[in-house]
């Protein structure tokens, strides 16, 4: 390289260092005070709003107790927000919107189902103590990091992240299973499930459309289609392993803190496995020997 062009590249690199500098400092001007005019709270029941994404929405439950402090939480979602950062080739079970009708209904029974939930219903005019999807207000990088810490930094919170957030009874007719999800988001290139099928038992909770496609790879996967998020979550609680990519099952799975193996989107890896029985992988081989030695 000339010492022409090592200068300009250097000046082009300090140049968008100081732009990013200048963006993030105007971001936090512009972003919301979340600390005053917080509502009062009142019979001890902490009203709490999402707009979705269904996997944000799992990965906030640890904001939401620390900042509940032990009292009801009763979470309202707002439905028909336009999806984010989803392009035609990522489909989603409810199209181009994040939260729906339908999703209270598949929510409903999973977090009513923990002790410390009082309501699961959709946004109107409550009264809301905290918008939890106000983080995507602040200037952060949305690409990296732990979803469930990107609710830490917008609140000054935080909370154990190694241990379990999310309490079902297991499905135990599941014990013998591999559980797998990959959706059409989010798949790493190079990455492949086929050497799954010299294993007996794979069984597939999520769309039709992720089903068909892992047939083609593992020919005698079972499909499991739940009627509920409640019912998802026993069949993860009650697997020997599961295995899935950046998605909302992962999500449970991670709440559940069951042995489980994550792909990471290489692009934008989110989805920070912690605690034990947790495994990560972004390459091939160390895929096929995470699982290798999980299964023996």
């Amino acid at each position: 390289m000339s010492w022409f062009k090592k200068i300009v590249l250097e000046w082009k690199t300090e140049f968008d260092i100081k732009n990013k500098e200048r963006n993030f400092l105007r971001g936090i001007a512009n972003a919301p005070d979340v600390f005053s005019n917080i509502p009062p709270i009142e019979n001890e029941e902490v009203n709490f709003s999402h707009s979705g994404h269904s996997g944000d929405m799992v990965h906030s439950i640890p904001a939401m107790y620390a900042l509940a402090k032990g009292r009801k939480i009763n979470l309202f979602l707002e439905l028909n927000r336009p999806n984010l950062n989803f392009t035609k080739g990522m489909k989603h079970p409810n199209g181009n919107v994040m939260f729906t009708e339908k999703s209270v209904e598949l929510f409903a029974p999973l977090l009513l189902s923990q002790p410390q939930f009082n309501r699961c219903e959709a946004l109107t005019d409550q009264t809301i103590h905290y918008n939890l999807s106000v983080f995507r207000d602040f200037p952060f990088d949305y690409r990296m990091g732990s979803i469930s810490r990107w609710y830490f930094l917008t609140f000054g919170i935080t909370w154990d992240l190694g241990k379990k957030w999310l309490e079902v009874t297991p499905d135990n007719s599941y014990n013998d299973a591999i559980v797998v999800v990959r959706t059409f988001r989010y798949r790493t290139p190079g990455i492949s499930y086929d050497f799954l099928k010299k294993y007996p038992r794979i069984v597939l909770v999520g769309m039709k459309e992720e089903y068909e496609d892992m047939k083609k790879h593992i020919p005698h996967v079972e499909y499991k289609p739940v009627s509920n998020f409640l019912e998802m979550a026993q069949v993860i609680a009650g697997c020997k392993l599961y295995i899935g990519n950046q998605s909302f099952p992962s999500a449970l799975a991670e709440a559940l803190k069951v042995k489980r193996v994550i792909e990471l989107f290489y692009r934008v890896p989110t989805t920070v496995v912690e605690g034990q029985d947790g495994y990560d992988f972004v390459y091939q081989p160390q895929f096929e020997k995470i699982v290798s030695d999980i299964m023996g």
